[in-house]
């Protein structure tokens, strides 16, 4: 066998085994703990209410337009349920895919723009961060929106790379459009936002030099507008432009105030991101401060390298350009906007984990060191989450002493619910304080990968273990009691409704039917009803009382650990 069909082999069995590997670590668990209110619900209600329906082409919820998200993602979810049944793990599953989808981009742009090592580093920090490992065993649309604008910026570097007659040229063109047109079909217009501001920044950088060609231009605005609009031109031609009006007045909403209470101060993201993205957010942070300039080194060693080296060399810089660029373009653009959601600033996992992946790099070739303050800043962050899981696993024994500093009357009363924990949990945020310690100390005397390993090692057996034992036991003190409330209803011909606050949980959890979709809130209070209507309340004391004197014929049923939940039954 040839030397590069064995190349071809070995780099095939390596994609094998990331594969295999993603699936492990993003499938088991996904169906262990019910969906969360609001984003992953609301997603999986808006699946299931495709199925009963028969309706694919209208996203609804309780069987009503819904135009806050195009239908991309939840046709993914369809496709789950098909196979998987109406549930968390089909709900979940496609994040799943599109996790091992990631690993494997990761690794092969990473191996092809500079060399395989950087792939795995690549790789291996987008694997091992918190959030970014979080979000792949999530049922939230943002891993797959993220990922479109990710390839559609990526195949735009690589056009502005590729010579005039470059044979690739064209088709870097049409994947970066259709790209950003799948973004669009995800979550909405934001993907070419964050496209055309990374776009001209890096036209401003580069002096406004692109060796493109107008067919190329033609190209990508034609397929942009067939992938990113042909929901929106069906929803027309089928008479459905109310849609497209209200969908284009709620992403206008998002930039301008609060939305459903949402808010936050200006440097929310950046927090986020440092404590959420670590080691990544850490490691990367002398990233920032460099500038990628051909170094006396590469210049001695120019003559040397042969084209396709040059090639690569070229090809990184740029890459490593638009990462930056687009790094700031969303955290500045997301900080500046009154919204304030985690998953907003989510794309920046892939810039930061690429400026990480090539900090290390740096170190493991000697060129950097690990600095004091990077050591630092990893120890106490990841003795914080150490702590935090410490204290959520004896939360039942010392909440008694909390009370009293708690001022919200629903908060302390979740709190009455109990966990159940295996013991060991505890140990997980021992172990990775001491990977991180054994980390910071080894590595600065000798910078390898065995030794990065265990930071690596230490982060990820952490946010495995959080996600597979420790989630669950959160939900029990959040929404579990009016989850079970719902899920008790399901096959029941009646009405439900949430009084004094939004929820999504109660549509899915009850398998709502469009005969039972009602939503009506003075109707369902003071009406003369055809069937019961069972409420949940919060239980807040004016919401109660704010509650009782609105139905007055309502029963009773119980509380359970912060809900309480009353009927309302029809006149005999």
């Amino acid at each position: 066998m040839e030397k590069s069909e064995l190349s071809k082999y070995r780099t095939l069995v390596i994609n094998v085994l990331i594969a295999a590997v993603a699936a492990l670590l993003f499938v088991p668990g996904l169906g262990s703990v019910e969906l969360f209110d609001w984003d992953e619900i609301n997603f999986a209600e808006s699946a299931r209410e495709m199925i009963v329906t028969g309706d694919y082409l209208n996203v609804q919820v309780n069987f009503q337009s819904f135009w806050e998200k195009p239908p991309l993602f939840t046709w993914l979810q369809v496709l789950s349920m098909k196979a998987f049944g109406i549930n968390e793990f089909a709900a979940r599953f496609p994040n799943a895919i599109v996790g091992i989808i990631t690993l494997l981009l990761l690794f092969n742009i990473g191996r092809k723009n500079y060399s395989e090592r950087f792939g795995f580093l690549w790789m291996g920090m987008y694997l091992v961060s918190f959030l970014s490992f979080f979000y792949f065993k999530s049922g939230i649309i943002d891993p797959w929106f993220n990922l479109f604008i990710f390839m559609g910026i990526y195949f735009m570097a690589k056009y502005s790379t590729t010579d005039e007659n470059g044979k690739n040229k064209m088709l870097y063109a049409v994947i970066s459009g259709a790209s950003i047109g799948l973004g669009v079909m995800t979550k909405g217009p934001v993907a070419l936002l964050v496209f055309g501001l990374t776009f001209v920044i890096w036209l401003l950088f580069n002096k406004f030099r692109l060796n493109f060609r107008w067919k190329d231009v033609i190209v990508w605005v034609l397929v942009f507008c067939v992938v990113g609009g042909s929901w929106f031109v069906v929803l027309a031609l089928t008479g459905h432009t109310y849609i497209i009006m209200e969908f284009i007045d709620y992403q206008i909403r998002l930039f301008q105030i609060e939305d459903a209470g949402h808010g936050g101060f200006p440097l929310y993201h950046f927090v986020i991101l440092l404590f959420g993205m670590m080691p990544a957010s850490i490691l990367a942070l002398p990233s920032f401060g460099l500038r990628m300039t051909e170094n006396p080194e590469t210049k001695k060693k120019a003559l040397r390298l042969n084209i396709i080296q040059k090639e690569k060399d070229e090809s990184f810089k740029t890459v490593f350009t638009w990462m930056l660029i687009s790094f700031w373009v969303v955290l500045i653009l997301f900080s500046i906007v009154n919204t304030k959601i985690i998953h907003y600033s989510s794309f920046c996992y892939f810039p930061l984990t690429f400026l990480a992946a090539f900090a290390v790099e740096k170190m493991l070739s000697g060129e950097q060191k690990l600095r004091k303050y990077q050591s630092v800043l990893l120890i106490v962050i990841a003795s914080l989450w150490g702590i935090i899981l410490t204290v959520l696993t004896i939360f039942d024994k010392i909440k008694e002493y909390i009370y009293p500093y708690v001022n919200d009357s629903f908060a302390i009363d979740c709190m009455s619910a109990t966990s159940e924990w295996v013991g060991f949990e505890p140990l997980v945020g021992i172990i990775l304080i001491l990977c991180t310690i054994v980390f910071c100390v080894l590595f600065r005397k000798k910078q390898n990968i065995g030794r990065l390993s265990i930071l690596g090692a230490g982060n990820l057996l952490f946010v495995f273990t959080f996600m597979l034992m420790v989630v669950g036991e959160i939900e029990k003190y959040s929404q579990a009691s009016a989850v079970e409330f719902f899920e008790s209803k399901k096959g029941e011909d009646c009405y439900i409704k949430t009084f004094g606050y939004y929820s999504y949980a109660h549509y899915f959890y009850s398998d709502r039917q469009p005969e039972n979709r009602c939503d009506d809130e003075n109707f369902l209070l003071h009406g003369d009803l055809d069937k019961p209507c069972y409420f949940s309340v919060k239980n807040y004391p004016d919401d109660i009382e704010n509650f009782k004197s609105k139905a007055e014929d309502a029963d009773f049923l119980y509380s359970k650990t912060g809900f309480s939940f009353f009927v309302r039954m029809p006149k005999q």
